[in-house]
């Protein structure tokens, strides 16, 4: 990569976020939103006025039927059967409206959320997850990719249980560098459909807010049929209705003395109990997840309807599509079975058991259904997971053009930025750095006062070393890198329920990344990537010097690549530790101190110069807060 700056230094730069580009996206997100709210306003104006009709129309026709009926008058009646017809037709109408209305709002939603996400504006901005990092993964905590203001708060524009567990798999656990290209190539194809990605979205947030677990609803798909076992169960449940109706007329008819269809109406009430009640708690399971198959069969509907030209998703659409059977046909199938179960709180439920089986008839219908394509109902989920979750990477890539594609190369020695920023910031605010960190044998030390930008670098590193093996954009304007297992030691926090102290807990990460980065255990093919920021606080200082050296030497040793922060400043020292100090790749941040109308003031420009640092600040920070010590400050200072 060819960098103006020695790899090892850089300019620090404001962001690109501010750039004509992201203004004119941001544009672009406030007049969609306008645009559907003056809609949604439109419609909800229509829907009121014909709410108003339909209610008069009802009150019209009740007036006229009551009246022409009690006083047989049928011109009257005539009437009142013409208005409860336009009453009717009324409610269609108003219910087509509904629909309309709530389409309007949801994309109005849509792109109020987007304008809120571009601005980083997470108190604003929905959350709508509930993963959590768990305690032993290697980064996830220290990379804030769960949670408000975290990676799946940008990324979370999927709408079902199976996009965001596979966006969360994606963060979690690197992709090969071929899965990676194959992301890329399909992210970079959804990127400026922005109509069909919203509308993919949209159709899943009409299903409704929640996002049910499809996990029961696969086992039975896949699983036995219940009532295929039971054939004589089944046959009897089809002759006994038929015979009971057929007799029924009969005697309605007079063509039959004797009402002979009762004698069915025992012997269906026996076949529902020999049932025990299995076929509608079969039913009753599939029924909930109703508003789940709304959703997909209506997102394979938008799937489907795409014209691609990227091998993966056009792969995923034949996918969809086997042996002529369509997934979107057959969940729309499924859909209306479902809608045809009878709640058992309904009045009408056990009458309609004793007169027809409904139960066992709808049950069997869905075993057919489950027998056909059950089977398939799994890989079409995932297909939607992978799709959605490519959808979301989309966006980040339609919303920040600027941001480039990672490459990710198994011949790469280091990992090399320019222009790297935090993604998580907004771009008004961000500084970018270009930053190597590598190639083996050596580490980038970063060094600096507090409140530098130390911490800031080191996580900018590590969540877009997350985003690249997740086959995403970075926040850089290139980013080159060799296939690496992350690993980090940042946030550190004790645990009372676990009885974790805070140096146990830091010993137990820096444990797990000795692990990771020995050569026996790197049976993958990828280098450890350590990101450590101020290691091993909870003990002295000679002691923490000590420990840091011997843990930097032994992933320097095993090949591994790395960063490390810290404020001390003798850490690298070529005469206390020459071996260190000779691997080490030194780059600081810094302050800068004035002196102003109001007393001492300090102020940070986040660039990352080459060198160790030459001070600290905490003194001076004492002094800006009024706390004046008896310390000689460039004691305290190397040099």
């Amino acid at each position: 990569m060819d960098f103006a700056a020695a790899p090892s230094s850089a300019d620090g730069r404001m962001g690109r976020g501010d750039s004509a580009t992201a203004v004119a996206i941001g544009t672009l997100y406030r007049d969609r939103a306008a645009r559907f709210a003056r809609e949604r306003d439109a419609i909800t104006a229509r829907w009121n006025r014909v709410a108003n009709l339909r209610l008069l129309a009802f009150v019209a026709a009740a007036g006229c039927l009551g009246w022409g009926l009690w006083r047989w008058l049928p011109p009257l009646v005539a009437l009142g059967l013409l208005l409860l017809a336009g009453f009717a037709v009324l409610v269609a109408y108003h219910n087509r409206l509904d629909r309309a209305r709530r389409r309007a709002d949801g994309l109005w939603r849509i792109n109020d959320e987007a304008v809120k996400r571009l601005a980083r504006d997470w108190e604003a901005l929905p959350l709508r997850h509930t993963a959590r990092a768990e305690p032993g993964h290697p980064y996830a905590a220290d990379l804030d990719l769960f949670g408000r203001a975290s990676l799946l708060h940008l990324l979370e524009t999927v709408s079902t249980t199976m996009g965001e567990t596979t966006l969360r798999r994606w963060l979690l656990i690197p992709a090969t560098p071929e899965t990676v290209r194959q992301h890329q190539i399909a992210v970079a194809e959804l990127a400026p459909l922005l109509d069909l990605r919203q509308e993919l979205l949209l159709r899943g947030r009409l299903a409704g807010d929640g996002r049910p677990d499809p996990e029961p609803f696969l086992r039975w798909a896949a699983g036995d049929r219940w009532l295929i076992r039971r054939r004589a169960l089944l046959w009897a449940a089809r002759l006994s209705p038929i015979l009971l109706w057929a007799l029924l007329l009969l005697w309605l008819a007079r063509l039959v003395p004797y009402p002979l269809w009762l004698p069915f109406i025992l012997v269906n009430g026996v076949l529902n109990r020999l049932g025990g009640g299995k076929p509608y708690q079969i039913l009753a399971r599939v029924a909930e997840q109703g508003g789940a198959f709304r959703h997909y069969a209506d997102s394979f509907a938008v799937i489907t309807g795409a014209r691609f030209t990227t091998p993966a998703l056009r792969e995923f659409q034949a996918d969809l599509t086997v042996d002529g059977v369509s997934a979107y046909g057959q969940m729309r199938r499924l859909q209306r079975l479902q809608a045809l179960v009878i709640p058992r709180s309904s009045l009408a439920y056990g009458f309609v058991q004793l007169l027809t089986l409904w139960d066992v008839h709808l049950l069997a219908a869905l075993e057919r259904w489950q027998a056909a394509v059950g089977g398939r109902a799994r890989g079409w989920l995932a297909i939607l997971g992978e799709i959605e979750a490519l959808s979301a990477l989309a966006g980040l890539a339609h919303d920040n053009p600027e941001w480039a594609f990672p490459d990710v190369d198994p011949r790469a020695e280091a990992l090399e930025a320019r222009g790297l920023g935090h993604p998580l910031l907004p771009g008004d605010v961000r500084m970018v750095n270009d930053v190597a960190v590598g190639p083996t044998g050596t580490f980038l030390l970063v060094t600096g006062s507090n409140m530098s930008g130390k911490s800031t670098l080191l996580r900018a590193i590590g969540v877009n070393v997350v985003l690249a093996n997740a086959g995403g954009p970075v926040c850089a304007e290139a980013f080159r890198l060799p296939p690496v297992a992350l690993w980090t030691s940042m946030r550190i926090q004790d645990s009372l329920d676990r009885g974790v102290s805070y140096f146990r807990a830091e010993r137990q990460r820096l444990q797990l990344g000795g692990d990771a980065a020995r050569p026996v255990a790197r049976r993958d093919g990828r280098a450890v990537l350590y990101l450590l920021d101020e290691i091993l606080q909870g003990t002295n200082t000679l002691e923490r010097q000590v420990a840091a050296r011997r843990i930097i030497r032994y992933l320097v040793a095993n090949g591994a690549l790395g960063a490390v922060s810290t404020h001390d400043l003798d850490l690298a020292e070529p005469s206390e530790a020459p071996e260190i100090a000779a691997a080490a790749r030194p780059v600081h941040f810094t302050e800068i101190l004035t002196d102003g109308p109001d007393g001492p003031a300090m102020s940070f420009d986040y660039r990352l110069r080459p060198g160790i640092a030459t001070s600290t600040n905490a003194l001076s920070l004492m002094r800006i807060v009024g706390l004046e010590l008896d310390v000689d400050e460039g004691s305290v200072r190397r040099g």
